[in-house]
């Protein structure tokens, strides 16, 4: 069967649950930091996260788990308007950040989850990514495409 389609069906229903028991905040913090720490020893589990591994476990689905996290985590972020956002920098720029997240706040008006990192890899610019959509304005990428252009000319001449 489908890994998508079993984790999107098991999350589904936990988002429901949550909604209905009132704790869904609650859940998603724990979802995330069974993710973020799959290693880590939880005292105990939220109560509908507990019924859902029970259930996992009842149905043979116990290896979907981290799948089924993934999905819930990411329903409850839509449900609820929180955008994730991650900001990838050749070099530190508190400037640059500090005006995309006011360009970021003022057009996604939700939540915002901004983490940022430095990578000397970029050599210069910046990548940024909007849940799934990526903004690539490195030198790096600019270089790649040129490279790219020039070994397919160069293969036209050969």
């Amino acid at each position: 069967m489908n890994t998508g389609a079993i984790s999107k069906r098991y999350a589904k229903a936990l988002l429901e649950l949550s909604r209905e028991s009132g704790r869904g905040e609650r859940d998603y913090a724990q979802a995330l930091a069974l993710l973020e720490h799959p290693d880590r020893k939880l005292a105990k589990l939220e109560e509908d996260i507990e019924k859902l591994v029970q259930l996992l476990i009842r149905n043979g689905r116990i290896p979907y788990v981290k799948f089924i996290l993934r999905s819930f985590v990411d329903l409850y972020r839509k449900e609820n308007g929180i955008v994730e956002v991650r900001l990838t920098m050749a070099s530190p720029s508190p400037g640059l950040e500090e005006k995309l997240r006011q360009i970021l706040a003022s057009t996604i008006g939700g939540t915002i989850l901004f983490t940022s990192k430095v990578d000397p890899d970029l050599i210069g610019g910046f990548v940024l990514e909007v849940d799934d959509k990526q903004l690539n304005a490195s030198a790096k990428s600019q270089l790649d495409k040129i490279r790219r252009k020039l070994d397919e000319l160069n293969k036209r001449i050969v």
